[in-house]
């Protein structure tokens, strides 16, 4: 399954590109709420896609960035006080005795001091990196749609919801943020040819067993190790990841707009990597037929994902 992958997180590349609309009353909700919950995750990458704000809405948006930036910098700013002045007093007590307490007291503080620093660091920073677009279950992207007959760019969760399921399913079915292409028709039957959309992205990261990698079996005693590979398209380029979505709503609750990337059976070389799912990028001539699944119906839908596009996908170790 596709548990991470890197997103092409601006919205005015799919305006540009694919002639969007963007819903920007979806992305202010989505940063007013992250301002009293901090569990709502957003890459940079998304975030520098308002750098330059243009309409009253993005100026909004701006603001909201910037302050959820100055608080997030307040409290590191205050626990990179409280590690150093703990590394102080572990190296006070190292210069007189050495304990195991005090060792690993210092361990952890010069840890944490370090963590904080690049955090620090990547809040500062304005030029991105190619991790500032990586996403993880859990983190919103923005995901196109049709909506009213227009293509329409919403955030949405990277994990879907299913409309009417209780708030606990996200708990219960951790592994909703994919959705395989053979249970389709049956766990997703409410969103496979009712909600549909599409993320662009230019690379997937998979966690693989490196006997899986190395194509041998665990040597007697060996324990299982676990690397993550990231794959890529060659030559370069755009994918557009077919996906599910799902408009969650209940009484007292906030809104949740979520989606999960369609898996199925890997090709030779992902399979020769060592892991047994892929997503699936779908052809730009069936776009406008996959995001309007309800005119054409089922079949039609499982034929788009037949008809794919089949990129060579080189993979190597993940930094």
């Amino acid at each position: 399954m596709c548990y991470s992958a890197q997103i092409q997180q601006n919205y005015r590349k799919y305006v540009r590109a694919w002639g969007a609309d963007i819903s920007l009353k979806e992305f202010v909700r989505l940063y007013w709420d992250r301002q009293s919950n901090t569990q709502i995750r957003i890459a940079k990458a998304m975030d520098s896609a308002f750098s330059d704000p243009q309409s009253d809405d993005e100026r909004q948006i701006k603001s909201l960035i910037d302050e959820f930036n100055r608080q997030q910098s307040i409290k590191l700013e205050q626990d990179l006080f409280k590690q150093r002045k703990r590394l102080a007093d572990a190296e006070r007590t190292l210069q007189s005795r050495t304990t195991k307490s005090a060792l690993e007291s210092k361990r952890i503080a010069m840890a944490k001091v370090e963590w904080i620093l690049q955090r620090l660091s990547d809040i500062r920073r304005t030029e991105l990196e190619d991790a500032d677009s990586r996403i993880f279950p859990g983190w919103y992207v923005p995901v196109m749609i049709v909506e009213n007959g227009r293509r329409v760019i919403k955030p949405m969760r990277y994990q879907c919801r299913p409309a009417g399921k209780p708030a606990f399913y996200d708990s219960k079915y951790p592994g909703t943020y994919n959705a395989r292409r053979d249970n389709l028709e049956g766990f997703w039957g409410r969103q496979f040819g009712a909600s549909h959309g599409i993320v662009i992205a230019n690379a997937f990261f998979e966690n693989v067993s490196r006997h899986r990698l190395e194509a041998r079996e665990l040597a007697p005693g060996e324990q299982e190790q676990n690397v993550i590979l990231e794959f890529r398209p060659r030559p370069t380029q755009d994918m557009l990841i077919a996906c599910l979505w799902s408009h969650w709503q209940a009484p007292g609750q906030p809104d949740l707009l979520s989606f999960a990337a369609i898996t199925d059976e890997p090709p030779a070389e992902v399979a020769a990597a060592g892991h047994d799912r892929c997503i699936i990028p779908i052809k730009a001539e069936n776009l406008d037929a996959w995001l309007d699944p309800k005119s054409a119906g089922i079949a039609r839908m499982q034929a788009i994902l037949d008809d794919r596009e089949r990129p060579y996908y080189e993979h190597r170790m993940a930094a």
